[in-house]
């Protein structure tokens, strides 16, 4: 039985269409960057001391600095000394969204790299290592897990790893707090101020950050303990590994030098002059051959 020719071209169109708009939806990073003249930096405002805005509304931060390197790589791979660098702010919300819609190329902040989240998304290679604390006033009773099985109001941003963490915890105690839903730390940290919150989870190095820069921060405390490990990473597009392995090789680079000490100076000095034992050897591990 003989096809009719505009009936094969017809069936060509529809088997290829398909194919074509995955290549669409997974368009390359650089091609995107070549032809747009810029490269679209996510971040979030009110992670300090990973990602915020300053007093000029101009990004900073330790993740800040990371992505800034990996920008200038891009623009060495691309021949483009005069791309542009543009910062977009991005929610705990509406962060994956973004980068899966082209919005921005890369995200830079506090986002802990899960295998749920690979589900949507690529990571670098990690750029740091915490754990989920609370933040309490200084005469708070919060001490530990077994201190809120009683009627206490933790605040947490919705769509975090900590959320999952705390109620997990809170679950498991058998206890009796109540989860607030937070938009910001600012906002998590007003509550705890103002008495409407018994404490404000986050991730430990977050919470130094938010408790630092504080109007009173002799009047806050940590609650003493971690309840989760969090391994921070930069999230990129699914299926990019060309982008990605920029970011990579930008990372090790900067992980085998001196200059990945300078960057943790910068932004966590005031705390300890040198990284933790568990950073280190995070960096050391990371520092992968060119």
């Amino acid at each position: 039985m003989r096809v009719p020719f505009a009936a094969l071209v017809s069936s060509l169109v529809l088997a290829v269409l398909p194919v074509l708009w995955v290549y669409a939806a997974h368009a390359d990073t650089l091609d995107t960057i070549r032809s747009r003249g810029a490269i679209i930096i996510g971040y979030r405002e009110g992670a300090p001391p990973f990602s915020s805005a300053d007093a000029q509304g101009k990004p900073q931060g330790y993740s800040i600095d990371l992505c800034n390197r990996i920008a200038d790589a891009v623009k060495a791979k691309l021949g483009m000394s005069d791309l542009k660098v543009q910062y977009v702010p991005v929610t705990a919300e509406n962060r994956i969204d973004k980068l899966e819609s082209g919005a921005i190329d890369i995200e830079c902040g506090s986002t802990t790299r899960t295998l749920g989240r690979q589900e949507r998304v690529d990571f670098t290679l990690f750029i740091f290592v915490t754990g989920t604390e609370l933040l309490v006033l200084e005469n708070s009773d919060i001490h530990g897990p077994d201190d809120l099985k009683t009627n206490k109001k933790i605040a947490v941003q919705s769509g975090t790893t900590t959320e999952t963490a705390i109620k997990r915890l809170i679950s498991a105690s058998g206890g009796k707090a109540q989860i607030v839903p937070v938009h910001s730390s600012d906002e998590g940290l007003a509550l705890v101020e103002s008495g409407k919150a018994d404490a404000y989870a986050s991730d430990e190095v977050v919470l130094i950050g938010l408790a630092s820069a504080a109007k009173s921060p002799r009047g806050l405390r940590l609650s003493g303990q971690l309840y989760s490990y969090e391994p921070y990473a930069l999230m990129v597009r699914k299926n990019d590994s060309a982008f990605r392995l920029i970011a990579d090789r930008t990372l090790a680079q900067i992980y085998e030098s001196d200059d990945i000490v300078k960057i943790w100076q910068r932004w966590f000095g005031q705390w300890a002059p040198q990284p933790p034992i568990v950073l280190k050897m995070m960096y050391a591990m990371e520092a992968l051959s060119p």
